[in-house]
């Protein structure tokens, strides 16, 4: 394994170390920090090996005053003759912008400096433009132990105009949150415009955090018509495929606040104007018609059904949807409404059978027409349990849902007589005028 060169020093004072020898460590590693290295970061990684080495053995201010030297930005004098005599830069001269060696430091000047030794510290960081988003982080919340807040705020003020989305994320985050809990109600207007700007400056998959902290600060702190109108704005800002959720809470939160009239007013908007894609407006729809018919509205819950039935395919959708609608009409509906869902169904199974055709169920289909075909131009027709000399005949499979639904409903009887006729007929007429007489009836 081949390894760095500067991995070499560092073992070798170690060495000397190991064996209680720490002044020659120490000579060791001030050679070491005079190597050209390739790179910065292997001379930083020197200077960090001999701080800790000396924190080791207990000299916090001789680690302290090691790195301060470090991390000093040589004069313009000094750079002018290094590179006059040697031509090409050091890494000597590049170590000022190492942003290890300055993490280090700072940890040390929070461990063993002073409050103004360590602001210091930070504001050089963040002036050499060497700042992370933690270590904006790491600054704010330094600044707030000890009591700074407004100092803290300015911190995040200056991190959120350095670093955009999505890394300052963290930064808005924690400063919304600590600005809020710090003045609360007191400076309501500067809140509002804080969460405004975080919005503002947010991509479209990054605002929901922001939206539910904004409305939240609302209905803790100021109105709470304004914070169901920062949710209605959240609806339109989130992206599709979050639209469903954010709408679910607008929903809770207006009904807690407002009551049934302004959940309607929320699940309308949501079916008609919102931009959902069908499968949400179609989940939208059973939830809203479950609503109505716990409140007795029937007939409004029926046409949230009839309206939903356009976004499902009986085919592939038949366990949702179709069976809700289906134990609906039989708790609430009459004959006629139960024969219209069938009829519906019907029409939409129709339409997507031409929209989205099942190949499987396309080829079944065309081969029982040709076998059908084949034996109606015979004698000996028999299909879907329709048997020639009339002895079992039974309606296909339209007319059995029919006749089902006619029975729930106490209808059954007249049904039942055509299905006799039909039965009678059947020794005198061929299979197809029997089948098309049915059909008619």
């Amino acid at each position: 394994m081949i390894r760095k060169p500067h991995t070499l020093w560092v073992g070798f004072a170690s060495l000397y170390e190991a064996h209680g020898d720490v002044s020659n460590a120490r000579v060791v590693l001030g050679k070491a920090v005079q190597v050209d290295y390739k790179a910065v970061d292997d001379l930083a990684s020197i200077w960090c090996e001999w701080a800790e080495m000396e924190l080791r053995h207990n000299n916090f201010k001789a680690a302290l005053q090691l790195i301060q030297p470090a991390t000093h930005e040589p004069s313009v004098e000094v750079k002018r003759r290094v590179a006059a005599a040697q031509g090409v830069e050091p890494v000597q001269m590049k170590l000022y912008k190492s942003l290890k060696l300055w993490t280090f430091y700072v940890d040390l000047e929070e461990s063993f400096g002073t409050l103004e030794s360590t602001r210091a510290v930070y504001d050089r960081i963040i002036d050499l433009r060497l700042a992370t988003p933690q270590i904006i982080l790491n600054y704010g919340m330094f600044l707030q132990e000890h009591c700074y807040f407004e100092d803290s705020f300015k911190v995040y003020e200056r991190g959120v105009e350095i670093f955009k989305y999505p890394h300052v994320k963290d930064i808005w985050v924690a400063y919304l949150s600590k600005f809020v809990k710090r003045y609360g109600k007191s400076k309501l207007e500067r809140d509002r415009e804080l969460f405004e700007e975080a919005i503002e400056k947010a991509p479209a998959e990054s605002v929901k955090p922001l939206y539910l902290e904004y409305a939240k600060m609302e209905e803790d702190y100021g109105l709470a018509t304004r914070a169901m109108r920062v949710y209605d704005e959240a609806t339109k800002a989130v992206p599709p495929n979050e639209k469903l959720g954010m709408y679910e809470i607008y929903m809770a939160r207006a009904g807690a606040a407002f009551g049934l009239a302004k959940t309607r007013e929320i699940y309308e908007q949501a079916i008609n104007e919102s931009g959902l894609s069908n499968k949400d407006v179609k989940a939208m729809c059973l939830r809203y018609a479950q609503v109505e018919e716990k409140l007795g509205e029937i007939d409004r819950g029926r046409a949230l059904y009839k309206h939903a039935s356009q976004f499902a395919d009986p085919r592939c959708d038949h366990e949702c949807l179709w069976n809700e609608w289906h134990e609906f009409e039989v708790q609430h509906g009459s004959e006629d409404t139960c024969l219209e869902m069938i009829r519906i169904k019907r029409s939409v199974r129709a339409r997507y059978s031409q929209i989205l055709p099942e190949q499987t169920s396309l080829d079944k289909t065309k081969e029982d027409d040709d076998e059908m075909e084949r034996r109606l131009t015979s004698n000996d027709f028999v299909s879907a349990g329709l048997q020639h000399n009339g002895e079992d005949v039974e309606l296909p499979p339209q007319e059995d849902e029919e006749l089902h639904v006619a029975a729930v409903f106490g209808g059954g009887l007249d049904l039942a007589r055509k299905r006799d006729e039909a039965t009678d007929d059947a020794q005198n007429n061929g299979a197809l005028e029997r089948i098309k007489r049915m059909r008619r009836s």
